[in-house]
């Protein structure tokens, strides 16, 4: 999720992919019953990730994107069921690249050392029945294109500090909408992450990075932001944006 060039992102979200084709061979939508064991057993409520322990033993993530590659969404799927699996397989294939290539300190060490690359999120490291992607494939060819969805930008996650957390129950299509709505209050509300008061908006630069995705029915951002603030930023008040934490968010008890 590389969230650092507004510039960088409008380029990229124009011109950099050819429209995605679904595989002729159309298959039935998976089970996410796998990812939440996972999470459940890897992710806490504060989102940190216990990456060591999943390094030492990887079963389980391993055997959940072997069933996510096996079936690529198509038409055929709800829009939720497409929803649910296009989130779980941002933040899924995040985590493996983080154990990949654990240790680490950022995500963004990834890069380093690796010619005609111009970040982490362009890796193109997963297959899905055959279709390569990038973590920015999905995020911006697919998630933010064709779902029309800002509240993803609460559920993705860049395995970074100042990233939304990492849900550790999985999204599936009978819950996604509500969790959608608890991501984005959380979100909002979470003071390490956002600090909005009458007279003050000091907010995540995801808001500027994606300001577009957030102006909904003719409303700014301030406005998005104030749907979901438990204390309202006034009409005239200022927006700030906080800087960005790329450290990894590595489980208490599980740091390098």
């Amino acid at each position: 999720m590389n969230r650092i060039y507004p510039l960088f992102f409008m380029i990229l979200f124009l011109f950099s992919c050819s429209e995605i084709k679904f595989p002729k061979e159309q298959r039935e939508p998976v089970s996410h019953e796998l990812w939440d064991q996972f999470l459940q057993e890897h992710v806490d409520t504060n989102g940190g990730v216990s990456y060591k322990a999943i390094v030492k033993d990887p079963g389980v993530l391993e055997s959940y994107l072997d069933l996510l590659s096996s079936s690529h969404p198509n038409d055929s799927w709800t829009r939720n069921e497409r929803l649910a699996y296009w989130i779980n397989a941002y933040n899924a294939f995040t985590v493996k690249h983080i154990v990949d290539h654990y240790p680490l300190e950022s995500i963004k060490d990834i890069k380093k050392g690796i010619p005609f690359v111009n970040s982490v999120w362009d890796m193109e490291f997963i297959q899905i029945q055959d279709q390569p992607y990038t973590l920015n494939d999905i995020e911006h060819q697919i998630l933010r294109k064709r779902f029309n969805e800002p509240r993803i930008h609460f559920a993705i996650n860049c395995a970074s500090y100042s990233c939304p957390l990492l849900s550790y129950e999985a999204y599936t299509a009978t819950n996604v909408e509500t969790k959608l709505e608890k991501a984005a209050f959380e979100f909002i509300n979470d003071s390490r992450r956002n600090k909005v008061s009458q007279d003050s908006m000091q907010v995540s630069r995801i808001f500027l990075w994606f300001g577009k995705d957030f102006k909904v029915e003719g409303k700014g951002v301030k406005d998005y932001i104030n749907q979901y603030a438990t204390e309202k930023a006034g009409e005239d008040t200022k927006v700030d944006y906080l800087p960005y934490d790329w450290s990894l968010n590595e489980k208490a008890g599980y740091s390098i």
